[in-house]
């Protein structure tokens, strides 16, 4: 049926004439986006097929679900139980046309990766859930579980089995390896006993577990003979087959939050729970029925925490798609609307968009700049960690190391980038930005989500700091490398203007820029080191403190920079490989793309590069130039651009980013579920 037909049988039915519904509230929103750039200069689907990167069959086939699925509507003014319920159905749905499968983790875990970017779009209390269920609880289930865990796993895809990952405690959050809960074997039994022993051994923040999740994989420090053998992942039923809480799990349901509320969190405790012994993950560690302990984790306790929680790591990465998803939504909507909401132009009527204002283009386009920029990295990211978790892959060669910081350093930067997006946007949209229909509000309190969740970014960037030293100090021990360790220590006392090779620099000069961003990084990791070198002593206990002072007291913003400029180089790198080998169509804007992300992230540290002298003083002043000019040539194609994120209108689901006329035309309340009935 024609929309103009459908608004007229709405009209009839509430007092309109059609010709009155159809000349007074018919608005033609698109012709004002086609206007803004009749010409792009490329195909938007060839943009569409370069980011997604892989699993383009999988990318297609969900956002066409989730565009012709009504059940997908945004819906806000709703009861808490019905929100939560809603946000499991809908990510059944998805498992019931097989979009996610903690399989995928097994042949292609992009495919995990590119199931939560979609996902995020359109309901990020439903990804959340996703994330957990699949990823966390499933994901370390699969891999740590062996064939006596098939039953749990089995059913993890048809959410008969709906999981939880309790990690998290109360008063053990980023220092999760000393938690309190305890799993302690019973020889007389043959079982394990796990027990919260105080207030803040409580698993906190325990996301399913308020309402829907029946099983939970408890990290407890597994005691055997009085032996606290480190951390292990045991399951423990936490809910009957009626949804009644096991004798001694204590569940208490969290309540209202800032955001996704359809995300149903709890804090849980265990009184002397019993679980039989084969309920331990037994891949890596066992306990057989003597109560003999055996591991093939070599190390100490902490390195058998890190093997148990290691889809902390892929975590981050579906994370850092989240965020993403986000950040493509709040992007596309925000330059749909800038270029169909008109105000006062040369002829001083409302006849000019306002993303013709410089004011409005130098604020979204450095964000669009860093979308692209940053999603290019993550599916190298994504690439590289299914290379490494599957042995044989022929993609990247990686080290454990380079893995870690490269997961910790995209779930960080994407995260405080979709807060960024999603406030920025919310203020150039004006006052229609504020309506939570128009999903910034849900964006900006789902990225605080993204920001602490899975590791604090900020904690984040202090994990790839102290890996990236532990790799310098081989580079800087003279007994092992002389000569890399010579060349690092001249780098740090050499002038400059050497260092940037006598050149003045320039906003378009993109090698110039790059060596410098690899210079920033060298100079402060170089600092950084030989800081804490300098802290020695005979007594080791005395040397560990005084190097923990140094670490969190002294040197927090050295370690922070640090870690930023590695990140920030290692999305630059990754840009400049994978922009030089895209489609030719495609190199032209993408390259503009990539240089206004280098200017405007020289702009935001350029103290650090004029105190350094990495840059001068003359070729800084122009870098604003070169800044406004980039944005100005970005602009006309900003809409193809966000066209090219392969999100569709209804997966928007944004009154300012359709048309906004026809949604103020009736009584909405604030909800979209009139305009879609109207508006397919």
């Amino acid at each position: 049926m024609a929309l103009a037909v459908r608004i007229g049988n709405w009209g009839i039915q509430h007092g309109y004439a059609m010709s009155a519904v159809s000349a007074k509230y018919l608005s033609d929103m698109q012709k004002l986006r086609d206007s803004w750039n009749p010409n792009p200069s490329f195909d938007a689907k060839k943009m569409t097929a370069f980011l997604d990167d892989q699993n383009h069959e999988l990318h297609a086939k969900m956002r066409d679900f989730l565009s012709t699925n009504k059940f997908f509507v945004p819906q806000y003014n709703m009861p808490l139980e019905e929100e939560r319920e809603l946000a499991l159905q809908r990510l059944r749905a998805l498992c019931d046309n097989k979009f996610i499968s903690v399989h995928f983790f097994s042949n292609n875990p992009t495919a995990v990766f590119a199931a939560h970017e979609n996902a995020s779009i359109v309901d990020g209390a439903m990804a959340t859930k996703m994330t957990v269920q699949f990823n966390l609880f499933g994901g370390t289930v699969l891999k740590l579980g062996t064939a006596r865990h098939k039953d749990v796993l089995d059913g993890i895809d048809d959410l008969s089995n709906i999981g939880c990952f309790g990690l998290s405690e109360l008063g053990y959050g980023n220092n999760a390896v000393e938690m309190e809960t305890t799993a302690t074997y019973d020889k007389e039994t043959g079982e394990f006993v796990l027990h919260t022993p105080s207030v803040k051994a409580q698993k906190y923040w325990i996301t399913n577990g308020a309402v829907h999740a029946n099983h939970m994989v408890v990290f407890a420090q597994l005691m055997v003979d009085g032996v606290n053998n480190g951390i292990h992942g045991v399951l423990c039923q936490i809910r009957d087959e009626h949804g009644n809480n096991m004798p001694g799990v204590t569940i208490h349901d969290m309540g209202i939050k800032m955001g996704l509320n359809g995300i149903d969190n709890a804090k849980i405790s265990f009184d002397n729970v019993r679980v039989p012994r084969t309920n331990l993950l037994n891949a890596a560690s066992e306990v057989d029925e003597d109560g003999v302990y055996s591991t093939s984790v070599s190390g100490n306790n902490r390195a058998r925490f890190l093997k148990v929680a290691d889809q902390l790591l892929s975590g981050r990465i579906c994370i850092a798609s989240m965020s993403q998803g986000a950040s493509k939504a709040c992007m596309a909507i925000a330059l749909r609307y800038s270029a169909t909401r008109l105000t006062a132009g040369p002829s001083g009527k409302s006849d000019f968009p306002i993303l013709g204002y410089q004011l409005q283009q130098n604020a979204l386009m450095p964000l669009l700049a860093k979308t692209y920029c940053y999603d290019i990295a993550l599916k190298q990211i994504q690439a590289m960690y299914a290379k490494f978790s599957l042995p044989g892959r022929d993609i990247y060669t990686v080290s454990q190391r380079e893995i870690v910081m490269m997961c910790c350093a995209i779930k960080a930067i994407t995260g405080w980038h979709i807060n960024t997006a999603a406030t920025i946007a919310r203020e150039r949209c004006g006052g229609q930005g504020y309506l939570a229909a128009n999903r910034f509000g849900p964006a900006i309190a789902g990225s605080h989500s993204s920001m602490t969740a899975e590791g604090d970014n900020s904690v984040l960037m202090m994990k790839v700091a102290m890996e990236y030293l532990a790799d310098l100090a081989l580079k800087l021990n003279p007994k092992r490398t002389p000569l890399v360790a010579l060349s690092y220590l001249a780098m740090h006392y050499t002038p400059g203007v050497i260092l940037r090779r006598f050149k003045s620099g320039s906003g378009t000069d993109i090698p110039y820029i790059q060596r410098i961003l690899e210079l920033r990084e060298s100079l402060l990791f170089t600092t950084l080191a030989q800081r804490m070198s300098n802290v020695k002593g005979a007594d080791k206990m005395a040397v560990r403190a005084a190097r923990f002072d140094l670490w969190s007291k002294t040197e927090q913003d050295l370690v922070q920079a640090a870690g930023r400029a590695y990140s920030e180089k290692l999305i630059s790198d990754v840009c400049a490989e994978k922009i030089s080998a895209a489609d030719a169509e495609l190199q032209p804007i993408l390259k503009k793309l990539y240089n206004l992300y280098l200017i405007t992230i020289l702009q935001e540290d350029i103290t650090f590069f004029l105190t350094n002298n990495l840059i001068t003083r003359r070729a800084a002043a122009k870098l604003r130039d070169d800044f406004n000019r980039l944005n100005a040539e970005i602009a006309p194609h900003s809409l193809a651009l966000a066209e090219g994120f392969g999100i569709t209108e209804e997966m928007l689901s944004a009154p300012i980013a359709r048309d906004w006329e026809l949604y103020n035309s009736y009584n909405n309340e604030g909800e979209m579920s009139e305009y879609e009935h109207l508006a397919r």
